[in-house]
C-alpha cells in the first residue's frame, strides 16, 4: 500500500489535515486512528456526543481531577497516568482515543489564546505566529453563533456558543456578583482581544452536542474516494531510508503491516507524537541508546518542554438547607485575572462549578474510590488553574514496546512563582466565597483546611499534594528556529534534520496559551494545512 500522504492520528489536527489535503482529488490520503470511528452520527455514543451518559439519572460523579468518572475506564480514553509533583498521588491523564481525538472527549471550552501568547511565540523566533497572523485562522475555524465582527468567524466548521446570563445557575450568579464587588470588570466576550474580568464562558457545544473535529471536519470529507480512514490502527514506528521518512509500520487486529508514504504527518498528540518519534529512533540519543533503540536522529527536544495548566480546587460543603436542582452542566462563567506581582496578563483563572459536584474522598491523600452514596458529598467548588506556568516537565519511554505507555512527569509548581500565584488564586477564591450572595449557599469549607492556610509553607505543601491536570498537555516537540537546540520543528511543522516528515498537533506549541488549548490546536492545524496546500 502506498499513499501520497499518511496522517497518524485523527484528532484535533489530523481530522483537519485529512479534510484539507484530500480536497485535491489527485492526492491520496490515509488517515490512521488508534481508536474507533463513528461515521454514522446516530451511532455516536452519548459520552462523545454530550460528555456524559444522557440516559443516566442524577448528577455526574467526577474524579478528583474533575473528569466524569466513567471516562477513567472508557475505551475512548488512552488512560495515561503521570507524575504530578513529588508528593502528589499518581495522576490520571485523559486523552482522546477516537476520531476527533481529545476534541471528542474534552469539556468543550472554546477560549482562545490571548494576543500576548502569540507575540511571545513570535519573540521566540516563530515570526509566522504573531497574533495578527493567527487571528484569521481563529476566525476561519468557527461559526460564532453570538458575535459577528472582525474578531469572530461566521462560516467555519466548528459552532461556537457564548453562555447566556439568563441560564446561569444561582451559584454562578452569586460568583458573578462576588467578582464585580471585588472590583473585577465585567466582560461580554472572553475571546475579544485583551479582554479580562468575569463573564460568560465559551464552548463548542451545538444543540447540546460536543462539536469535535470529527464532526466538523472529517465527516464532510468522508465521501471522497481519495481519502481512506482506518480506525483501530496502532502505529508502531516510522520507517526511514536514511533520514528520509518513507512510511509507517502499523498493528491492527493482531496483524502488523507496512504502509509506504510520499509524506508522513504525525498528529498523534503531545503524548503519542514524541512516543512514536522515540520508538522510531528520533529523540534524545542517550535515552534511546539506553533502551537499545538505533538512533536515526539525535533530537534532544523530543519529549522535553512538557507543559500543562495545573489546577486545584477550593471546596465547600453545600448548606444542608440549600437544595436547588443539581442538573447537568450548562451555561458557564469564568474569571480571568492577572496575578499580583505578575507581568503576564490573564495568567490565572477562577471558575465555579455549575452544579454540586460529587467527588467523594476529595481530601483522601490516596485518592481512594468514590463513595457508594453520592448524597454524602454535596460539594461546591471553585477551580483555580494557573494559565501560564513557568515550570515544565518531560516525557520519556518506559520501554521499546509500543503498547507500553510512556513516562510522564508534569513537574507541576516547581518554579516558586508558580506556587506564589496559585496561593494568591486560592486566597482570592476563598475571599469570593465569603461574599454575602454565597451566605445561603456555601456551608463549611473543607479544602484547603484552616491548617493548610496557616502559612505559605503549609499552603505550598497542600498545593503540591493536590495539583492536578487541566488536560492541556502540549509543547513536547516545540517549534522554533534552527538555532534553538531544543526546537524539533520549524514554523510549518517540518522536522529538522529529516525529510518527508512533519508534525502538526499540540506538541509543536512552543509554550502554553492562557486558556483551554483546543481552539488553538484546531487553529494551528488549519493554519499549517493551508501552508501545506
Amino acid at each position: 500500500m502506498k499513499y501520497d500522504v499518511v496522517i497518524i492520528g485523527a484528532g484535533s489536527c489530523g481530522s483537519i489535515l485529512a479534510n484539507e489535503l484530500s480536497a485535491d482529488p489527485n492526492r491520496s490520503v490515509l488517515l490512521l486512528e488508534a481508536g474507533p470511528d463513528y461515521p454514522d452520527f446516530a451511532h455516536l455514543p452519548d459520552e462523545l456526543k454530550y460528555g456524559y451518559d444522557a440516559s443516566a439519572e442524577g448528577p455526574i460523579i467526577r474524579t478528583p481531577g474533575g473528569h466524569p468518572i466513567t471516562l477513567q475506564t472508557d475505551q475512548h480514553n488512552w488512560q495515561y497516568v503521570a507524575r504530578s509533583t513529588s508528593t502528589a498521588p499518581p495522576m490520571p491523564i485523559p486523552r482522546g482515543k477516537v476520531t476527533g481525538g481529545s476534541s471528542a472527549v474534552n469539556f468543550s471550552g472554546f477560549h482562545r489564546g490571548v494576543p500576548e501568547d502569540f507575540d511571545a511565540w513570535a519573540s521566540m523566533g516563530n515570526d509566522q505566529w504573531s497574533f495578527d497572523q493567527v487571528l484569521p485562522y481563529y476566525r476561519k475555524i468557527e461559526t460564532d453563533v453570538d458575535f459577528h465582527d472582525d474578531y469572530h468567524g461566521t462560516d467555519g466548521p466548528i459552532f461556537v456558543h457564548h453562555a447566556k446570563k439568563e441560564d446561569w445557575h444561582p451559584i454562578q450568579q452569586a460568583f458573578f456578583n462576588a467578582c464585580l464587588d471585588a472590583g473585577f470588570p465585567e466582560v461580554e466576550d472572553h475571546n475579544a482581544p485583551y479582554s479580562t474580568g468575569v463573564g460568560p464562558s465559551i464552548n463548542n457545544n451545538h444543540n447540546r452536542v460536543r462539536f469535535s473535529t470529527a464532526l466538523g471536519y472529517l465527516d464532510p470529507a468522508r465521501h471522497r474516494l481519495n481519502l481512506t480512514v482506518r480506525p483501530n490502527c496502532h502505529v508502531q514506528r516510522l520507517a526511514f531510508d536514511g533520514n528520509r521518512a518513507t512510511g509507517v509500520v502499523v498493528e491492527s487486529g493482531g496483524e502488523t503491516f507496512a504502509v509506504d508514504a510520499g509524506q508522513v504527518i504525525l498528529s498523534a498528540g503531545a503524548v503519542g507524537t514524541p512516543q512514536i518519534l522515540m520508538l522510531s529512533g528520533v529523540g534524545p540519543a542517550e535515552h534511546l541508546r539506553g533502551l537499545g533503540i538505533s538512533v536515526i536522529l539525535d533530537a534532544p527536544g523530543v519529549g522535553q518542554n512538557l507543559r500543562d495548566h495545573p489546577k486545584v480546587y477550593v471546596t465547600w460543603k453545600a448548606r444542608d438547607d440549600y437544595r436547588p436542582q443539581w442538573d447537568r452542566p450548562r451555561s458557564g462563567i469564568a474569571l480571568r485575572l492577572t496575578a499580583p506581582g505578575s507581568s503576564m496578563p490573564n495568567d490565572v483563572s477562577v471558575n465555579v462549578s455549575t452544579f454540586v459536584t460529587e467527588r467523594a474522598n476529595l481530601l483522601d491523600e490516596n485518592r481512594a474510590s468514590l463513595t457508594d452514596d453520592p448524597t454524602e458529598s454535596r460539594l461546591i467548588e471553585m477551580m483555580i488553574p494557573l494559565l501560564l506556568p513557568l515550570s515544565s516537565g518531560e516525557l520519556r519511554l518506559n520501554s521499546t514496546d509500543p503498547s507500553d505507555k510512556p513516562y510522564l512527569d508534569y513537574n507541576y509548581l516547581d518554579d516558586p512563582f508558580d506556587r506564589q500565584r496559585m496561593r494568591d488564586g486560592i486566597r482570592l477564591a476563598i475571599q469570593l466565597g465569603s461574599h454575602r450572595d454565597f451566605a445561603n449557599i456555601l456551608g463549611e469549607r473543607i479544602a484547603p483546611s484552616d491548617a493548610d492556610l496557616e502559612s505559605d509553607e503549609a499552603l505550598d505543601n497542600w498545593l503540591m499534594r493536590q495539583a492536578t491536570t487541566f488536560s492541556h498537555i502540549s509543547c513536547t516537540c516545540k517549534m522554533g528556529p534552527r538555532s534553538d537546540p531544543m526546537a524539533v520543528v520549524d514554523q510549518t511543522g517540518v522536522v529538522y534534520g529529516l525529510e518527508n516528515l512533519r508534525i502538526v498537533d499540540a506538541s509543536i506549541m512552543p509554550d502554553l496559551v492562557r486558556n483551554a488549548i483546543n481552539p488553538t490546536v484546531i487553529m494551528l492545524g488549519q493554519k499549517i494545512a493551508d501552508q501545506i496546500k
